[in-house]
């Protein structure tokens, strides 16, 4: 990735834009495509949404599992996360 950042580009590595795992020199180009192109704003935005809701979902809760769950269901989810 050179110093102009397309489209592409801005997907391929925004988990490492969101990570601070890039350069000084890429970051500022980031943030000159974010200035931009409000189409990148809008997918940075779901993106990160989508990770907080993803942390959310397997974030250790001390609520009793519904009685209407299926115990192989509980089972399989508990199982999944080792």
């Amino acid at each position: 990735m050179g110093f102009d950042v397309t489209c592409r580009d801005f997907v391929r590595f925004l988990d490492d834009y969101l990570a601070g795992a890039l350069a000084t020199e890429q970051v500022a180009a980031f943030n000159d495509h974010l200035a931009a192109c409000p189409s990148c704003v809008s997918y940075m935005k779901t993106y990160r949404e989508t990770i907080r809701l993803g942390k959310l979902a397997l974030a250790p809760t001390s609520e009793p599992v519904p009685d209407d769950i299926p115990e192989d269901l509980v089972r399989a989810i508990l199982q999944s996360r080792k």
